[in-house]
């Protein structure tokens, strides 16, 4: 029986990313004590990557601090990478994944100036209408409209729940309020007859390198087949996916 072989690695690479992982994890400029005491590389060879790593752009040292933080061409390579992520065609293969489980509809919803949107959506097996398609708009009470309240943030969002608001009576949106404090904790949504009567959904959140809401997937369906609890089957299997697909974009569950 053949042996499988390891992949030749080059170490001093790993090393230098190493260095790199921690400036820019760390959230804010860092002294080179600092990325000495998480790394344990020997000062004199620490200098030696930073110097290097600093006269190709990859980091930049402030010269009145001395601080190192992300350089300008680490920067233009993650805004590259942004400009050509293509998030739909990325999440497609997951959504037909959950489809065949949940053997249900299955959405995946962006963010748009007018609030989150159907991108993308595949019918189930019987082909209902269940109030929504590709374009939809979807409103603040529905699995997708609690994510994105309770995920995204800026001036944007708010002024969507401040319209969406207008909607609701001051009990509905306190109880919504309840809601989301739970959504942020267990990282997945329920909700009943949002867009149509007797139609349930159940919706996950995908985030990625920064920890900042990209889009969500949603299952939807007619009340007694759609779960409203955490621990029911396709709800579990759901939150294992969140973190899967959301690793794909550089998330990492804490």
């Amino acid at each position: 029986m053949s042996e499988t072989k390891t992949p030749v690695k080059i170490q001093s690479l790993l090393v230098g990313f190493s260095v790199i992982d921690i400036i820019v994890k760390h959230g804010r400029p860092i002294k080179f004590n600092e990325i000495h005491q998480y790394t344990n590389i020997t000062k004199s060879n620490l200098y030696k990557y930073i110097n290097t790593l600093i006269s190709i752009g990859v980091i930049h040292r402030d010269k009145y601090t001395g601080l190192y933080s992300p350089g300008s061409t680490l920067i233009e390579y993650g805004m590259s990478a942004v400009n050509q992520e293509d998030i739909v065609s990325r999440i497609t293969p997951y959504l037909e994944e959950i489809n065949l489980f949940s053997k249900e509809t299955t959405l995946l919803a962006v963010w748009t100036h007018n609030g989150p949107m159907i991108a993308k959506m595949i019918n189930s097996q019987a082909g209902l209408n269940l109030g929504g398609q590709v374009g939809t708009i979807l409103p603040l009470k529905s699995a997708v409209g609690k994510l994105f309240a309770t995920y995204k943030k800026g001036p944007l969002i708010e002024d969507w729940i401040k319209r969406e608001r207008t909607k609701l009576t001051k009990e509905e949106y306190r109880l919504l309020e309840e809601n989301f404090q739970w959504i942020q904790q267990e990282g997945i949504s329920f909700a009943t007859e949002a867009l149509a009567n007797s139609i349930a959904s159940v919706a996950i959140p995908i985030m990625d390198y920064a920890n900042e809401l990209l889009c969500t997937i949603t299952v939807v369906g007619f009340q007694e087949v759609i779960p409203s609890q955490i621990h029911e089957d396709l709800s579990r299997y759901l939150i294992e996916k969140r973190v899967e697909i959301s690793s794909q974009f550089g998330y990492r569950a804490t």
